[in-house]
C-alpha cells in the first residue's frame, strides 16, 4: 500500500477567532475539517488528569450504565466509550462552552444550534478495537435543509496513524444505498480514505454522515476523544428525534456551560461566546440546569408527533 494522502484544511485557533470562509466551504463539500490548538496549557492538562478516572472506571468495569464496550477481532471485551461526559466532569461543561468552537458551529448551523449528544471515546493502550467504516446518523429523511449536522471531536492525546481517525472525503454527499456499499467491503479497506493524525489539543468537526472509522489499535498509546453533537434547531424542532422540551433544555444547559467557562483561571482574557437565539428560539429566561445529564430515551418524539 502506498503512503496516505493527506487532504486537509486546517484552522489554527492560536490565530483565528473562527473557521474561516474557506475552512467552511472545505467542512461543507468534504464532511470534516481540522481545528489545531484548540486546547492549550492547563486546560488541556486539566483535561488530561481528570478523565482518566473515567477511563480507569472503564477499564475496571467499575462504571456505571454509561459506560460501553466493545469486542475486538480476537474477541477480547475492551473498554470503548462513555456517555454524559457533562454529567461527570465539570471542566467538561467549561470546554462546552470554548468560544473559538462555538463561534465555528454557528457559522455553519446558524444561531439556533442546540448541543445534543457528549460522550468520550477512548482506545485503552494496546487494546484499541477496530471502528468499522460507518455513518453516525442519516440527516433527516424529508429535510431538505443544508445546514449541517456534526460532532466537535476534541483530542486529548495524541492520534497516530495506529489510532488516528480515518474519512473518505466528500462521503457526507454520497446518497445512502452507495455509502452502505461502501461499508460493507471486508475488513478496514483504505484505498478511497485519508488518515486524520491529531496532536494532544486539536478538534475535528466532522459531519454525521460522513463516513469514518479506525483500525484495531493493537500497540497504540492511549488515545481519549471527547464528542459534542451540534444539531440546527430549526431542523431539530422539525424532524427531532429529540421533543421541543428537550431543545430548551439543552439550551440551558449551553448558556450554562458558558458562564461555567468564564470562571475558569485558565480562560482569564478570553472573550467569552455569546449563545443569542433568535425567534423561536430566543430565551427569555436563563434557568440553572435541574441536571446535566437528560437522558435520550426520555425525550424521544412519539411516532404520532
Amino acid at each position: 500500500m502506498s503512503d496516505p494522502i493527506t487532504l486537509h484544511s486546517e484552522a489554527d485557533a492560536r490565530h483565528q477567532q473562527v473557521i474561516s470562509d474557506d475552512q467552511a466551504q472545505f467542512f461543507r463539500d468534504n464532511g470534516y475539517c481540522v481545528m489545531r490548538n484548540v486546547i492549550q496549557g492547563e486546560e488541556l492538562q486539566l483535561l488530561q488528569e481528570q478523565t482518566m478516572q473515567l477511563v480507569v472506571s472503564g477499564i475496571s468495569r467499575g462504571g456505571d450504565e454509561d459506560y460501553l464496550y466493545r469486542q475486538k477481532q480476537n474477541g477480547e471485551r475492551v473498554f470503548w466509550r462513555v456517555e454524559y461526559v457533562l454529567a461527570k466532569l465539570e471542566i467538561t461543561r467549561a470546554l462546552m462552552g470554548h468560544p473559538f468552537i462555538l463561534r465555528s458551529v454557528e457559522k455553519l448551523q446558524g444561531r439556533n444550534f442546540v448541543p445534543t449528544w457528549d460522550s468520550m471515546v477512548v482506545k485503552v493502550p494496546d487494546q484499541g478495537a477496530v471502528v468499522p467504516w460507518h455513518r453516525d446518523a442519516a440527516h433527516p429523511v424529508g429535510c431538505e435543509e443544508p445546514r449541517p449536522i456534526f460532532n466537535v471531536d476534541f483530542y486529548l492525546d495524541e492520534a497516530d496513524l495506529k489510532s488516528c481517525l480515518w474519512v473518505i472525503p466528500g462521503s457526507n454527499r454520497w446518497e445512502a444505498e452507495k455509502a452502505k456499499e461502501r461499508c460493507s467491503r471486508p475488513g478496514f479497506d483504505r484505498e478511497d480514505a485519508v488518515p486524520v493524525p491529531m496532536k494532544p489539543g486539536d478538534v475535528i468537526f466532522h459531519d454525521i454522515e460522513l463516513l469514518h472509522g479506525s483500525p484495531e489499535g493493537d500497540g497504540n498509546s492511549l488515545r481519549r476523544t471527547i464528542y459534542f453533537e451540534y444539531r440546527p434547531g430549526e431542523i431539530e424542532a422539525q424532524f427531532g428525534p429529540h421533543t421541543l422540551e428537550y431543545l430548551t433544555l439543552k439550551q440551558h444547559l449551553l448558556l450554562d456551560c458558558i458562564e461555567t467557562r468564564k470562571r475558569g483561571a485558565y480562560t482569564e482574557g478570553e472573550k467569552p461566546y455569546e449563545y443569542r437565539p433568535t425567534g423561536a428560539f430566543s430565551i427569555a429566561e436563563v434557568k440553572k440546569p435541574a441536571s446535566y445529564r437528560y437522558a435520550h430515551e426520555y425525550f424521544w418524539r412519539n411516532e404520532v408527533d
